[in-house]
């Protein structure tokens, strides 16, 4: 498992795609991040989770005075969290704040789907780093953090992600799972400024390079 850091206060892990966070529902026994973090570092408390489908960095707490903490910093949404995705299409714009209102847990499948009379406010910021032939490299900023956000303010721009067919995206060979990667996260600690980046999973990298290439 790749630990960025870790001290006495917190853990800070680059989850790969396909590890749920937490054990969740019938899947208790199964394996998860935390249950594998935990055999080697001891009680880790959940401050939030990433999609099982998504990589990237999460952020455990070592004590409960650091998980109130960190719970607090998420709430008032002063954790800044940068996401990097591909997705379908080259938009016509370098940058956009999508706030369709989600309602979660839609249906069998559990989708997130935008609800202009029901939904809870939601707020996501992408900005083009990347174009390819058909494809764009986004950078996604969520205000808020509702469950699929990135993914569903996507789809709901007319982008979705590459791999992604929950969200109506064609099957690929170019990857296996939604294209989307929690690359960096920022928050306060003991009045200090704390900084994280995990470098992406290389079926990302992969992907990526067949795109730069023409793909």
């Amino acid at each position: 498992m790749d630990v960025i850091y870790a001290d006495s206060s917190i853990l800070v892990a680059n989850k790969p795609a396909g590890l749920a966070t937490i054990p969740g529902g019938w899947e208790t026994d199964s394996d998860s991040l935390v249950k594998i973090l935990e055999t080697d570092y001891g009680r880790l408390w959940i401050v939030h989770r990433l999609d099982k489908v998504t990589s990237g960095l999460v952020v455990f707490a070592r004590t409960a005075e650091v998980h109130r903490s960190l719970n607090m910093q998420f709430e008032r949404h002063a954790i800044k969290k940068v996401y990097h995705a591909i997705v379908i299409g080259s938009p016509g714009w370098d940058d956009h704040t999508a706030r369709h209102p989600l309602r979660i847990n839609v249906g069998h499948s559990h989708r997130t789907v935008v609800d202009n009379s029901q939904g809870k406010p939601s707020e996501t910021t992408f900005k083009v780093l990347e174009r390819f032939n058909g494809y764009a490299l986004l950078a996604a900023i969520p205000a808020t953090g509702r469950t699929h956000q990135v993914r569903v303010h996507a789809y709901a721009l007319g982008h979705p992600l590459l791999g992604d067919t929950l969200y109506s995206a064609p099957e690929t060979d170019l990857i296996q799972h939604p294209a989307l990667h929690a690359l960096s996260l920022e928050f306060i600690l003991d009045n200090k400024p704390l900084g994280f980046t995990a470098p992406y999973p290389k079926d990302l990298e992969e992907a990526l390079k067949k795109l730069r290439a023409g793909h």
